[in-house]
C-alpha cells in the first residue's frame, strides 16, 4: 500500500507541478485582456527562448523587426524587451527609481557579483557610485592607466612578432582576454598577473577560467526556472558554479589581504590602483568596507574592465578583416596623427611608437573612435541589460509594466534597427559617426553600449583610451587575415564573447619594416 502511494506520488506530483506552471503561464499571456492599458504583445514563450539560447540575441532581434516592444511569457512574470529609445530613457533616467537591479537580477547574479555596483540599488549603489566617481576623475589614475595600456600594447606586439617569425596563427580573443586581465588587475588592484607569459596552468589562468565559467552559468539562471533547486542540492550547472566561485574567491581574497598588508606597511603612502584607493577612501567612511564588500566591488570592476574591452577589440579586428577599406583609412589616420621617430629593431620601434600615444594624440584620432563606436553598435559588450519593475507603470510607448516583471533594453538589437540607424543599419560604416571628419556622439538612449542616466559607465573614457592605444599599435605594425573555414559566432554570456573557437588570424608584419 505504501509503495502504491509512493509510486502514485511520483507520477502525480510532477504532473501537478507542470499543470500549475501551465495555468500560470496562460494567466500571464492573457493579462493584457483584463486591462484598459495594453500589455506588450507576446512574441514567444519560455520554451522558444530556451531552445534558441545559443543564438538568443539574433532570436530577439528577429522579433524586434516586428515589435519595438514585446514580451516573452514566463509562468509567474514576463520578460519585456524594448528597442525604443523613449522607453530606454524612461527606464534608465526619467523613472530611474522604479527600475532597479534587485529581486530577479540580484538573485541570479548575487553568488558571483554579490553586492557590487551592477547588482544593487539604493544606498549601496549610491555609496559605490560616489566612491568610484571620485576615483575615476583622479588625474593620477588616468595617467597610471595610460602607462599600463601602452605597456600592454607592447607586450601584445611581442607575441605577434613571434607569431610572424614562426608563421603561427593566433587566436585574438584569448590574447585580448589575457591582456586585459593584466591591465585590469594592474589598474584595478595593483597586481602583476603576467597572463600573457604564463602557461595555462597557473593560479591566474585558473581564476580566469573559473570567472568565465561562472559568467555563463549566471546568465543561464535567467532562463532556468530550476536553478534554485539545483543550487539547493548542489547538482548540475549549480555544482560547477559553486566550485568556480570558490576558485574566484580564493584568488580575490588573497589579493585583498596582500593589498591591505602592503598599505599598512607603507604608512599611508598613496598607491594609484583602484582597490588601494577604495581601501583608503573607505577609511574615511563611518564604517570601513568589509573584505566581502571589496571582493564584490573588485569582481564588478573585473567584468566591466576586462571582458568588455577584450571582446570589443576582438570584434573590431574581426570587422576590419571583413572591411579592408576601413583598415586603409585607419592606417592613413595613424600616419597623419602620430609622429614617429627612427629606431633600431622593430621591437624598439614599437616601444617608442607606443610611448608617443599620449592623451592628446589619441584625442585626435576621430576615425578610430568612430570605428570603435561602430563596433560597439553592432557588437555591444553587454548585448542585453535588465531592470526589475518595482511597481505597476506605463512606458512612453503606451505599454503597461507590471510589478515583478523584468524589462530589458537590447543594445545588440538596437544597433540593427533601421528606424534608428537607417537602411544600412546592418553594415559596418564608421562614417555615420563623423561630420566633416569630426566624431559626433549619439544619444546614449539610442547608442546604449555604455548604459545611460545615473548608471552611465564611469569607465567609458578609460575603455576608449585602452582600445585606441592597443588598436593603434597593432594596426601600425601588423596586418591580420582571418583564418578561412573558421566561423566566428558569439557565446551567450553576460558579455558578448565569441564562442570557444574565438577569432583565429594569420599575422604579418607591415612591409615597410
Amino acid at each position: 500500500m505504501v509503495l502504491d502511494i509512493f509510486a502514485a506520488a511520483i507520477v502525480f506530483l510532477p504532473l501537478a507541478f507542470t499543470s500549475l506552471l501551465f495555468l500560470l503561464f496562460l494567466l500571464n499571456i492573457f493579462k493584457s485582456k483584463w486591462s484598459i492599458v495594453p500589455y506588450p504583445p507576446v512574441a514567444a514563450t519560455i520554451v522558444g527562448h530556451i531552445i534558441n539560447f545559443k543564438k538568443q540575441y539574433d532570436y530577439l532581434t528577429d522579433f524586434h523587426y516586428r515589435y519595438r516592444t514585446f514580451r516573452i511569457a514566463y509562468p509567474n512574470h514576463s520578460y519585456v524587451f524594448t528597442t525604443d529609445p523613449a522607453n530606454v530613457e524612461y527606464i534608465l533616467k526619467t523613472n530611474f527609481t522604479n527600475y532597479g537591479k534587485q529581486n530577479i537580477t540580484h538573485d541570479c547574479m548575487e553568488d558571483l557579483l554579490g553586492d557590487g555596483i551592477f547588482t544593487v540599488d539604493g544606498e549601496k549603489w549610491k555609496q559605490q557610485r560616489k566612491l568610484a566617481s571620485f576615483e575615476f576623475s583622479a588625474k593620477v589614475l588616468k595617467d597610471f592607466s595610460s602607462v599600463v595600456f601602452r605597456k600592454s600594447a607592447v607586450e601584445l606586439s611581442a607575441i605577434l612578432l613571434e607569431a610572424c617569425r614562426t608563421n603561427q596563427t593566433v587566436e585574438m580573443q584569448d590574447l585580448f582576454l589575457r591582456s586585459t586581465m593584466n591591465t585590469i588587475c594592474k589598474v584595478g588592484f595593483g597586481v602583476e598577473m603576467n597572463s600573457l607569459s604564463n602557461s595555462n596552468t597557473g593560479p591566474e589562468a585558473a581564476f580566469a577560467r573559473a570567472f568565465d565559467t561562472a559568467n555563463g552559468i549566471v546568465l543561464w539562471r535567467f532562463l532556468d526556472i530550476t536553478w534554485k533547486l539545483k543550487k539547493y542540492f548542489n547538482i548540475g550547472s549549480e555544482a560547477i558554479l559553486r566550485q568556480s566561485i570558490k576558485t574566484v574567491d580564493d584568488f580575490i581574497y588573497n589579493i585583498i589581504r596582500n593589498r591591505k598588508q602592503e598599505l599598512s606597511a607603507q604608512n599611508g603612502n598613496e598607491k594609484p590602483d583602484i582597490l588601494s584607493r577604495f581601501i583608503r577612501s573607505s577609511e574615511q567612511e563611518p564604517e570601513k568596507l568589509s573584505d566581502k564588500y571589496l571582493r564584490d566591488i573588485i569582481l564588478n570592476f573585473m567584468i566591466a574592465g576586462r571582458d568588455t574591452t577584450a571582446v570589443t577589440l576582438s570584434w573590431f579586428f574581426y570587422l576590419l578583416c571583413k572591411n579592408p577599406g576601413v583598415e586603409e583609412k585607419l592606417l592613413q589616420e595613424i600616419h597623419d596623427v602620430v609622429t614617429e621617430n627612427e629606431s633600431g629593431s622593430l621591437a624598439e620601434s614599437i616601444s617608442m611608437f607606443a610611448q608617443g600615444l599620449t592623451h592628446r594624440v589619441l584625442d585626435k584620432m576621430h576615425y578610430l573612435h568612430a570605428c570603435l563606436s561602430e563596433t560597439l553598435r553592432l557588437y555591444p559588450a553587454v548585448p542585453v541589460d535588465s531592470r526589475h519593475v518595482g511597481s505597476d507603470d506605463t512606458l512612453p510607448d503606451g505599454f503597461r509594466m507590471k510589478k515583478g516583471d523584468l524589462v530589458n533594453y537590447n543594445p545588440y538589437s538596437m544597433g540593427r534597427m533601421e528606424y534608428l540607424w537607417g537602411v544600412d543599419a546592418k553594415e559596418f560604416r564608421p562614417e555615420r559617426w563623423l561630420e566633416n571628419g569630426v566624431y559626433q556622439p549619439q544619444s546614449p538612449f539610442k547608442f546604449t553600449a555604455f548604459q545611460a542616466g545615473p548608471r552611465i559607465c564611469l569607465g567609458k573614457e578609460f575603455a576608449y583610451m585602452q582600445m585606441k592605444t592597443v588598436a593603434t599599435v597593432l594596426l601600425r605594425f601588423f596586418k591580420f587575415e582571418a583564418v578561412k573555414g573558421k566561423e566566428v559566432a558569439y557565446e551567450p554570456a553576460l558579455t558578448l564573447h565569441m564562442n570557444e573557437d574565438g577569432f583565429n588570424v594569420h599575422v604579418m608584419c607591415r612591409s615597410n619594416w
